[in-house]
């Protein structure tokens, strides 16, 4: 009986291990698509465009308002590109890189719900990168609120 049992258990410590590295292999192969995603979506520029392509963003909390302010004027402009929330937290993600880019990547692979909403992510954002907002902000907020 104590035979069987160790039996079964060193066979499930080897599945175990099996597992563990197949769930590496996976997590590396969902990085690789986020960036070829992120590199997709950087190519959607129009050549027309009157507001200039954003800038990458790489987790300097003193740049974070300019770069949710780039963004949003640029999606704002391209509005029929970025039709709904997920499109617009995407194209967000497509700039990021450095230590905003290691932000995000737990998100992406836990599917968290804030990949489909643009105003939860940027919020996200604001606590991590420490953007801190005071009562004059709150009026930005409102216009925020419909992009």
């Amino acid at each position: 009986m104590v035979e069987q049992l160790l039996i079964l258990l060193y066979a499930l410590l080897v599945r175990h291990r099996a597992l563990c590295i197949q769930n590496n292999q996976l997590l590396k192969q969902l990085r690789i698509l986020v960036c070829e995603r992120a590199r997709l979506l950087r190519q959607v520029r129009l050549p027309s465009c009157p507001v200039p392509y954003p800038s990458r963003f790489s987790g300097e909390s003193g740049r974070l308002p300019e770069f949710v302010v780039q963004t949003m004027s640029y999606m704002l402009v391209n509005e029929e590109h970025f039709c709904n929330d997920a499109m617009k937290v995407a194209f967000l993600i497509s700039l990021l890189s450095g230590e905003a880019e290691e932000w995000v990547m737990p998100y992406i692979e836990s599917n968290s719900y804030i990949l489909g909403d643009y105003r939860a992510f940027v919020n996200e954002m604001k606590q991590y990168f420490g953007w801190d907002t005071d009562d004059e902000d709150d009026d930005d907020d409102d216009e925020e609120d419909d992009y």
